[in-house]
C-alpha cells in the first residue's frame, strides 16, 4: 500500500551516493579507515574515551555485557517495553532478563523505584533503554547502581545527541550502544556504535568483535603488523567501511535532522493536546532529545480498539506502527511470572504516529484531525 503520509523518510541524498563510491573506489571495503573516522566522530560528540563500530546495536548490547563479565545465571534488570533484542541479548550470556514496568502512560521509560524492588544477590547490571530517544532518570538509576555496585548499560539506538542535563545518553553509564538500522535517526542499512570510557571494557569489546584476533586485517595491510593471536572466542561483529562511510555523512547530518525534528514535535504536541481520547507520552520534556518516534497512547482503550483506529488511519493514507509489542509477552519469555501492568497497558494501546524532519505542518494537522474524527465516531 502507498502511504500519503509514510511512518518515516530516509535521510539520503547525494551525499550518501557519493560517500560509497569513493569507499568502493578506494579498494578498502571491509573494516578500515571509515570505520576509524565514524568512531572519532562518536568519540569527539559524546565526549567519551573509545568508541568502537560493529553490526548492530544488537552485537553492540551482546559485547557490552560479555566485557563486563556478565553471564549464567547472573540478572540484568531492563524494560520489556523496548525491542526484543534488548533482552536476548542478556540471554546470549546466559543471564536472565528481569524485566521492569515503566515510569506511567506519559512517560514509557524504565521506573528507578520498581527497579530498587528487583534487586538480588544475583542482580550484575541494569540495561536501560531510552524510549523515542526521551532520556531515563539517570541521577536515580545511577545512584542505584552505586548503593548496589551495578553496571549500567545504555540502550541508546533511539537516541543519538539526546541530552540529559546537559550530557549525552550513551556517555553517561559504563556503556552506550547505538542502532544504524535503516529507521533510525543515524542509518547505514545495518550497523552500531558502542562507547565507553573505561579502557578495559572497550579493549575486550575490541578483541571480541573481530574473532578474538589480537590485529585486524586493515593493521595487516597497513605494515602495522603481520601476525595474530587468537586469545578469546570472538565473533563477526564487524562493521564495513561501506556503511561507516555513510554513517560519516548521516552524522554530519544529524544535528540540523533534530532540530528539524523538534520543530515536528512541537507542531504535533499542538495539534495533538486538544484531543481527549490520548495521553502525549513526554509531553512536559525540556531536554535536547533525538525524537526517533511520535508515540500517542489511546485512553481507556483495548487492543481491538486500537487496531481499528490504526486501520482507519491507513485507510485515511497514514501509516504507523506499534513501539513495542510487550517483550515478556512473546513466546520465548511467556513462561516468566511477570505483572506489568502499565507495560502490557501501552503495548495494547499505542501508536506510533509519522515522524520525521521533512513532515511538513499541514499534513500534521492533517494526521491530528483525522484522529479526532476518528475518536469522535
Amino acid at each position: 500500500m502507498s502511504y500519503k503520509i509514510p511512518l518515516f523518510d530516509l535521510n539520503f541524498d547525494q551525499k550518501e551516493i557519493n560517500a560509497v563510491a569513493e569507499t568502493i573506489t578506494s579498494n578498502w571495503i571491509s573494516t578500515g579507515p571509515k570505520c576509524g573516522e565514524l568512531e572519532q566522530i562518536f568519540i569527539d560528540n559524546f565526549r567519551a574515551r573509545y568508541a568502537i563500530s560493529v553490526s548492530s546495536c544488537t552485537s553492540a548490547l551482546h559485547l557490552a555485557l560479555m566485557a563486563m563479565n556478565i553471564g549464567v545465571d547472573d540478572e540484568v534488570i531492563c524494560p520489556s517495553l523496548t525491542f526484543v533484542a534488548s533482552a536476548n541479548a542478556i540471554k546470549y550470556v546466559g543471564a536472565n532478563p528481569i524485566f521492569c514496568d515503566v515510569v506511567g502512560y506519559d512517560n514509557f521509560n524504565i521506573d528507578p523505584d520498581k527497579i530498587e524492588t528487583l534487586i538480588t544477590k544475583k542482580t550484575k547490571a541494569i540495561l536501560v533503554v531510552h524510549f523515542a530517544g526521551f532520556p531515563c532518570n539517570m541521577d536515580a538509576i545511577k545512584s542505584l547502581a552505586l548503593k548496589y555496585n551495578l553496571k549500567i548499560i545504555e540502550d541508546s539506538c533511539h537516541g543519538p545527541l539526546s541530552e540529559y542535563k546537559g550530557e549525552k545518553l550513551g556517555a553517561i553509564g559504563d556503556v552506550g550502544c547505538f542502532s544504524f538500522f535503516s529507521n533510525k535517526n543515524i542509518s547505514t542499512g545495518e550497523g552500531g556504535m558502542v562507547i565507553t570510557s573505561d579502557e578495559k571494557i572497550a579493549n575486550k569489546i575490541k578483541l571480541l568483535r573481530s574473532h578474538g584476533m589480537t590485529t585486524m586485517s586493515y593493521q595487516r595491510a597497513e605494515g602495522h603488523a603481520t601476525v595474530y593471536d587468537v586469545v578469546e572466542l570472538g565473533y563477526n561483529y564487524r562493521m564495513d567501511d561501506i556503511r561507516a562511510s555513510i554513517g560519516v555523512v548521516q552524522m554530519n547530518k544529524l544535528q540540523s535532522d533534530l532540530e528539524k525534528r523538534l520543530s515536528v514535535r512541537a507542531k504535533y504536541v499542538d495539534c495533538l493536546s486538544n484531543i481527549k481520547g490520548i495521553y502525549i507520552p513526554f509531553e512536559a520534556n525540556t531536554e535536547f532529545v533525538s525524537n526517533y518516534i511520535m508515540p500517542i497512547v489511546l485512553k481507556d482503550s483495548t487492543a481491538g480498539k486500537r487496531d481499528a483506529v490504526r486501520n482507519e488511519l491507513h485507510k485515511a493514507g497514514i501509516q504507523t506502527s506499534v513501539h513495542y509489542p510487550a517483550v515478556h509477552k512473546f513466546s520465548m519469555y511467556k513462561d516468566l511470572d511477570v505483572d506489568l501492568p502499565i507495560t502490557e497497558y501501552i503495548a495494547d494501546n499505542e501508536i506510533t504516529l509519522p515522524m520525521f524532519a521533512a513532515l511538513k505542518n499541514e499534513d500534521i494537522e492533517f494526521i491530528a484531525n483525522t484522529l479526532n474524527e476518528i475518536l469522535s465516531e
